[in-house]
């Protein structure tokens, strides 16, 4: 959401408009878009609903699927989906993959043989300083990552503004990194700024918007790996970690695990300080470990939870997602055990084509067991209700909020912070969404995943 907005912005801005004009967006529960737009910024998330109900997409007669190196699963399903409808119905309809660093023959192959063109950009020299930690940190495992390894990151930061000039942008892998980081790097003579997800939207507006004329240091998740543009910054800090999507097959969902960042996410990081001038990527691991990192990021449809991608193929009309055109086709045993959780929602039949209850369930936005628990949660309890506790089992609480899921309600019913306020929109949106899914109607900036 954060990228699709600054793009918008960012369009607009060229041409002397504010969103809205020429330019637009589109995301989960905001959209703003006018009479005279012709070019719509949009989540994959609701591009993959407006296909589900308009396959045809009338009136749009170019899609860029940007950042396609990312190979997010929404994304790999758009793009699948998009060929269909070419193939099919819109023989006329013009798609473009566009990425820095992705597997162009790979997407060339799979749209048709399509030309593949190169855009030199301005891209001035990035120096790599190799600044591994003096001693060995543990790897990082599910969601922990070595408070040693955090340490190190900090110091780094606090010597890159020593030794450099202009801002400085440190990539972390989530949330609770970046707190603790900024914790850290209390009393450095810079402005500490921090872009999440999570973060609210005048913080993300000031980062993208450049500096004030006190030197920043910029803490940000991948986000700002490859689809923002922070002004200033001239010094990147890379602590060489990810956050992937894996099955928790405890929950029966998809969470997130840290991992080693791709030489790929690496090129992207760096060439962050080379946007405006020359600068410098400090990298917190050993050179010689670096040609043994993956080339790309592990394509999601591999590793992640199926069961919301078997649910779109479904209500697709193919239920075995064989026919769709993939860069990777999905595991068979993963594809097998998310049409299991299918079935035993009510989202598909015996043999298993989508129900009406399944097609109800796609136009939610959540994980099917997640809807289910909604849709069956309101019956019992009022669409309010359920929606409560589904929006809070959608994104984990912060820490402070604790581990009893009573008490965390009660903290984000009456909370300020930036959590509760996402919570809050997000039990609105559910709440409607009951009763557009059973009518048969969703707007575009109510529906898609969790974008």
């Amino acid at each position: 959401r954060i990228a699709a907005r600054a793009a918008a912005r960012r369009m607009a801005w060229l041409l002397g408009e504010r969103p809205g004009g020429r330019v637009g967006f589109t995301v989960r529960g905001e959209r703003v878009v006018g009479r005279d737009t012709v070019v719509e910024v949009v989540t994959t998330g609701v591009l993959l609903q407006r296909l589900q109900r308009d396959q045809e997409l009338a009136g749009v007669d170019v899609v860029v699927i940007d950042e396609c190196h990312e190979r997010h699963l929404d994304a790999d399903t758009v793009a699948a989906f998009l060929l269909d409808v070419r193939e099919a119905i819109r023989p006329d309809l013009r798609l473009v993959a566009a990425s820095a660093t992705t597997d162009a023959e790979g997407w060339a192959r799979l749209l048709g043989d399509a030309p593949v063109v190169e855009a030199e950009g301005v891209a001035y020299p990035v120096e790599v300083v190799w600044a591994p930690p003096a001693r060995p940190v543990k790897p990082p495992h599910g969601m922990r990552v070595d408070p040693a390894l955090l340490t190190h990151v900090a110091a780094t930061v606090r010597r890159a503004l020593a030794e450099r000039e202009g801002d400085v942008l440190c990539f972390l892998p989530g949330v609770g990194e970046i707190a603790r980081v900024a914790g850290q790097l209390a009393g450095v003579d810079a402005e500490v700024l921090q872009v999440h997800g999570r973060a609210p939207a005048a913080v993300q507006d000031a980062v993208l918007a450049g500096s004030s004329g006190v030197r920043r240091v910029v803490l940000a998740t991948s986000v700002a790996e490859s689809s923002l543009t922070v002004p200033g910054v001239r010094v990147v800090v890379d602590s060489g970690l990810a956050r992937e999507p894996r099955t928790d097959h405890a929950r029966g969902l998809s969470a997130l695990t840290t991992v080693r960042a791709s030489q790929a996410a690496g090129r992207q990081r760096a060439g962050r300080a080379g946007r405006e001038a020359a600068g410098a990527v400090y990298r917190c691991w050993e050179q010689a470990g670096d040609g043994r990192l993956a080339r790309f990021p592990a394509p999601e449809i591999k590793v992640a939870d199926l069961a919301a991608f078997a649910l779109q193929a479904a209500c697709w009309g193919d239920p075995e997602a064989s026919s769709l055109a993939l860069l990777d086709p999905p595991p068979a045993g993963a594809m097998a055990a998310a049409r299991e959780v299918l079935g035993a929602v009510g989202a598909v039949d015996a043999l298993g084509r989508v129900t009406d209850r399944g097609v109800r369930m796609s136009r939610l936005g959540l994980h099917p067991r997640l809807a289910r628990a909604l849709l069956d949660g309101a019956a019992e309890v009022g669409a309010r209700r359920a929606a409560e506790v589904v929006a809070l089992l959608s994104e984990e609480p912060p820490r402070e909020y604790g581990d009893d899921l009573a008490a965390a309600l009660r903290m984000a019913r009456r909370g300020q912070d930036g959590y509760a306020g996402r919570w809050k929109q997000e039990v609105r949106r559910l709440s409607a969404q009951v009763d557009d899914a059973g009518s048969g109607r969703a707007d575009g900036a109510g529906s898609g995943r969790a974008d």
